[in-house]
């Protein structure tokens, strides 16, 4: 496919992409929106010139602030709008309503594209589990129950955050090194957690679980994700019962929803599972996608070092894994619920998908190319998540999540 709109090469929003997001061009009022290079396809301007049909309908539905009613449309209606939105941009010379549609993606500020009313963290790439269990159990790592279902947590939706909101340093109780009684402290152990998203596009009832092989229907579309984690107040608060004041004090998402469809030629098999799983989990062909990502920290007043490079492919368990376990006890799910995968690490130290990991705990310090040192986030650090799938010269990007730590 080709475009009459100049799209650099390089950028992550191709024509064969197209994602959703929610913008605001300055005037307080959201719009629905489609990404095409450097450019943003007004939606609601779109549906006025006639574009999708039905004008009345389908502005007010673009006039919104979020993105959930129109995803609950289903993804015949989803698809078709982005589908005429190609078929506009590949027209044989530029349309006379251009100017009036299209939009500088870099003269606006993005929103959170969804309303989020649950969010789920799953624990699905082993490397990080191995990783983090050699760390805390050296004799017994991997846990016997995480080669039979994907482990996960519920976390908190409402401190979700979309790209460049700065993050606060939390506080919390924390069990020095040595020490029997714990002190309330701020965090010093701050860290991010590469991880990838999807946005859930269809509702099941309650009681009713949603079958593997059908699992994907679910799934509207994939965001970049940085769980961000107070590492030592996670490590004295966690048993008996899990994650809590050590993750939800925070989680940035990338603005721009990629949807399934999109990442269809990047498509790959997953590890092989041993054992195999159960029956309810059991599936075949190319579950995962092959998508690199890359990690970079900011100092303050400083440049870029990309600490991490991962790909989702190392996911030991797929998405259709993750949403057919959700839900395999009757859990029902709603429009616009986030499900995380966890921390994406690699087979090799540089795809570590975590800063616990990459200096093994705080005892490996990173240097920075300003020379500076790291074991955890200092306030004034940003981290930078990026994401993209090139085959054959086509690209399909995420473009980045960032965030900065305050103190």
């Amino acid at each position: 496919m080709k475009t009459w709109l100049s799209v650099p090469a390089d950028s992550d929003f191709s024509i064969q992409n197209l994602p959703f997001g929610v913008f605001d061009a300055g005037n307080g009022q959201p719009r629905a929106g489609i990404a095409i290079g450097n450019h943003i396809v007004n939606l609601a301007a779109a549906a006025e010139s006639g574009l999708f049909g039905k004008r009345r309908f389908f502005k007010k539905l673009f006039e919104q602030p979020v993105l959930n009613d129109f995803i609950a449309l289903g993804k015949p209606v989803t698809n078709r709008v982005r589908r005429k939105v190609q078929e506009w941009l590949c027209l044989p010379q530029t349309p006379e309503n251009a100017e009036a549609i299209l939009v500088e993606r870099g003269a606006v500020r993005m929103l959170l594209p969804v309303r989020i009313g649950d969010y789920t963290d799953f624990y699905s790439s082993i490397e990080h589990a191995t990783n983090v269990g050699k760390m805390f159990r050296p004799d017994n790592p991997l846990l016997p129950n995480w080669r039979w279902l994907p482990v996960g947590y519920h976390g908190r939706s409402s401190s979700i955050v979309v790209d460049g909101t700065p993050i606060r340093r939390p506080h919390g109780q924390i069990l020095p090194k040595g020490e029997e009684i714990p002190v309330f402290s701020s965090s010093r152990q701050v860290d991010f957690e590469l991880e990838m998203a999807f946005v859930i596009g269809k509702e099941n009832p309650l009681g009713q679980p949603v079958p593997v092989e059908k699992a994907e229907e679910y799934i509207f579309g994939l965001v970049l994700f940085n769980d961000w984690s107070a590492r030592d107040i996670q490590r004295w608060e966690y048993v008996p019962l899990g994650p809590f004041l050590g993750k939800n004090f925070g989680s940035s998402m990338s603005p721009w929803i990629v949807p399934l469809e999109a990442l269809k030629p990047f498509r790959v098999k997953g590890p092989k599972q041993n054992p195999a799983p159960m029956d309810y989990l059991r599936t075949t062909g190319a579950r995962n996608c092959d998508i690199e990502l890359e990690v970079a920290i900011q100092p303050e007043n400083g440049s870029e070092t990309v600490v991490c490079r991962s790909n989702t492919r190392y996911l030991y368990w797929s998405m259709a894994q993750q949403l057919a376990h959700h839900t395999v006890n009757g859990c029902n799910l709603r429009v616009g619920d986030l499900l995380a995968s966890g921390t994406i690490s690699g087979p090799t130290p540089d795809s570590f998908g975590s800063l616990l990991e990459l200096s093994w705990g705080g005892q490996k310090p990173l240097t920075l190319r300003d020379g500076s040192i790291r074991t955890f986030l200092l306030d004034g650090d940003s981290v930078v998540i990026r994401g993209w799938a090139n085959q054959d010269g086509l690209r399909v990007g995420f473009g980045a999540v960032r965030g900065k730590v305050e103190p």
